[in-house]
C-alpha cells in the first residue's frame, strides 16, 4: 500500500493553509516566504486573499561535512542577524564565533539571490503590516527562528506563522516568537518536511521569481 501523505504537493499545502486563514483578518496583510520551498506554498495563500509577496533572505549554517544539519542561520538586513543552534553546534565542535564567520560567508549568496529574485520589483513595506510567514515545512527551525527574529525588528504589527508540517515539540518555543501560529500536520513520530508530501520537488530560482512577478499585481498601491 502506497504511504499517505498530508499533502500533494506544495501547492495542495498552500490552499490547506489559505483555508485554515479564513477567519484571520488580514486586511492589511503581506505574506512573506522563506525561499525557496516556502514560496509556492505562500503563493496559494496570496492567490485566495489577493495579498502581496514578499520574502525573507535567510540560509541555514550547515555543519562541516553535513550541510542539511543546521548548527545555526543567518538573516540578510541592516544588521545581519545569526541564529546559534547551540546544541547542534557543540556536538559539531562549533563555537559561536565559529558559527558566526560561516553565516557571514553565506551572505555573497543571499545577495546573488536578492539581486536575481527582486530585479524590477517593488518590496512592501512591512512596518505596521500584519505578516503571514510562510515556510514548506520546519525541522530544525533554525532557519524559521532567525526569520521571525528578523522580521520583527522591522516594525510589524502582528506575526502569523503559517506551516504545513512541523514536530509538534517544536512548536512552543516558534510559537513564542509569533502572535498566532497555524500549523496543519503535526506527526508524531516526525522524520522530515518532505515526508508530509506526495511531491517534493526542488524549488528553483526560476520558479521563485515567477511566482514574486504573478503576486506582483497584489501589490499595495500599485
Amino acid at each position: 500500500m502506497a504511504p499517505s501523505h498530508a499533502f500533494a504537493d506544495r501547492q495542495d499545502a498552500g490552499r490547506k493553509l489559505a483555508a485554515a486563514l479564513q477567519d484571520v483578518d488580514l486586511g492589511d496583510a503581506v505574506v512573506v516566504a522563506l525561499p525557496r520551498g516556502g514560496v509556492p506554498v505562500a503563493e496559494e495563500i496570496c492567490k485566495t486573499y489577493r495579498l502581496p509577496l514578499d520574502l525573507v533572505f535567510v540560509r541555514k549554517i550547515g555543519a562541516p561535512g553535513h550541510q542539511e544539519l543546521a548548527v545555526g542561520a543567518i538573516v540578510d538586513g541592516d544588521r545581519p542577524q545569526v541564529v546559534i543552534n547551540h546544541r547542534i553546534a557543540r556536538s559539531a565542535g562549533l563555537t559561536d564565533a565559529e558559527v558566526e564567520m560561516m553565516g557571514q560567508d553565506l551572505l555573497p549568496e543571499i545577495a546573488r539571490r536578492r539581486a536575481l529574485y527582486l530585479k524590477g520589483l517593488q518590496r512592501p513595506s512591512l512596518a505596521n503590516k500584519t505578516l503571514v510567514v510562510v515556510d514548506d515545512g520546519v525541522a530544525t527551525g533554525a532557519t524559521l527562528r532567525a526569520s521571525l527574529r528578523a522580521l520583527r525588528e522591522a516594525g510589524t504589527k502582528r506575526i502569523i506563522l503559517t506551516l504545513p508540517t512541523a514536530p509538534p515539540d517544536m512548536l512552543p518555543s516558534l510559537a513564542k516568537l509569533a502572535d498566532q501560529t497555524i500549523c496543519l500536520d503535526q506527526p508524531r513520530y516526525f522524520h522530515a518536511v518532505g515526508a508530509a508530501y506526495g511531491r517534493f520537488d526542488q524549488t528553483t530560482d526560476a520558479e521563485v521569481v515567477a511566482a514574486l512577478q504573478r503576486c506582483a499585481v497584489w501589490q499595495r498601491g500599485t
